[in-house]
């Protein structure tokens, strides 16, 4: 049986009396001891291409068995997520490896300096190869166990509504908090003419607003702007998730801007402005992949309370579809998150033709 040891760059395992922990898998009735789990949380800058080829080579392996839909991540995109996180987050990381040095498992840690400053967001992740050995409640445990250290007091956790991942978060006692689904849009078979005719008639609903195409980086005189109107995203449906509005500020949307590009994703944002007086009423953005350009994430998408009722969040998302069928005509597939509980958004989503491709849950602990 292999030995597991999360030490990147010792030579062993700590003894138990060191910190060492006993890993054991049950063969027929017995538990067989392993080896040990030395945990070493890394920074940011601390993780070497060594551990970010094994953690890329471990995330694939898992997705091939989880989510086979989603695509591979890359070099690049694990390694933006440790600098830069979604939009600026502090990340630590922790990677398990066997004797032969390949990375079997993953614990990874999110904090988010710009609200919610009482909770971390744990990731973890473990080789389909090893899994039922008691690895994964390790990298959780010692996850759970440093997020406590950093004075905040709640773990957040994403995983696939799938067996197994539903299983192993009831294993850890954490308690489902929402529900999400996971959409894709196929470009290639989109009905336009229907698309066009509801274009015009959203159009027709908001003869007072304009649309006005960013692409890339936000304009520096509209900053303070489009991140007021960003905050509109607040609306949106949380369920039980023990969190609080989401604090926007110029620094942040650079943030944003700086992980994207890092991601290698090129920025369209599409926003709606009150003719009358001027103001932002909403917006939408996408991400396309520049190494994979057939594919697109679609990111936030809202408006401002006191514009709604003028269909502006259906002109927004057609007007954008539209756009980018000009600016990238390669471009196939667009995904998009939303939660279950969001009808509005899911209404507008399946006027476009997005179709369910996964669901996911968000998982929660107080520590």
């Amino acid at each position: 049986m292999a030995t597991l040891s999360i030490v990147p760059r010792a030579t062993g395992c700590a003894t138990k009396a060191d910190g060492g922990v006993d890993i054991q898998s049950r063969i027929g009735t017995a538990w067989v001891f392993h080896g040990c789990v030395d945990f070493t949380w890394l920074d940011a800058d601390e993780v070497g291409s060594g551990e970010i080829a094994g953690a890329v080579a471990l995330l694939d392996a898992a997705r091939a068995v989880d989510s086979p839909h989603e695509l591979p991540a890359t070099v690049a995109s694990f390694t933006a997520d440790l600098r830069h996180g979604w939009d600026g987050d502090r990340s630590i990381s922790a990677f398990a490896r066997d004797k032969r040095g390949r990375v079997t498992g993953l614990a990874q840690i999110f904090f988010t300096p710009w609200d919610n400053t009482h909770l971390g967001y744990l990731e973890v992740t473990v080789d389909p190869l090893v899994r039922r050995r008691g690895l994964g409640r390790k990298l959780f445990e010692a996850g759970v166990e440093r997020i406590r250290q950093e004075g905040r007091t709640l773990v957040l956790i994403d995983g696939s509504d799938h067996a197994a991942s539903v299983a192993f978060a009831d294993a850890m006692g954490l308690d489902r908090a929402s529900e999400g689904m996971q959409r894709r849009l196929q470009l290639t078979t989109l009905d336009w003419t229907r698309l066009d005719h509801e274009f015009g008639e959203a159009g027709d609903r908001a003869r007072d607003y304009e649309l006005l195409q960013m692409p890339g980086g936000t304009p520096d005189g509209m900053l303070t702007a489009i991140a007021r109107m960003t905050e509109a995203i607040n609306d949106a449906p949380t369920d039980d998730l023990q969190i609080e509005d989401e604090v926007f500020s110029p620094e942040r949307l650079r943030a944003f801007e700086a992980a994207q590009e890092a991601r290698g994703r090129r920025l369209y944002r599409l926003v709606v402005r009150h003719g009358a007086v001027g103001e932002l009423a909403g917006h939408t953005m996408v991400g396309i992949d520049n190494e994979r350009p057939w594919h697109g994430w679609q990111y936030d998408t809202s408006v401002l309370r006191t514009h709604r009722g003028h269909r502006l969040g259906l002109l927004l998302k057609i007007g954008m579809v539209r756009w980018l069928a000009e600016e990238e005509p390669q471009l196939r597939t667009l995904d998009t998150w939303n939660a279950s509980s969001n009808a509005h958004m899911i209404r507008v989503n399946e006027v476009l033709g997005y179709e369910v491709l996964a669901r996911g849950i968000s998982w929660q602990q107080n520590i």
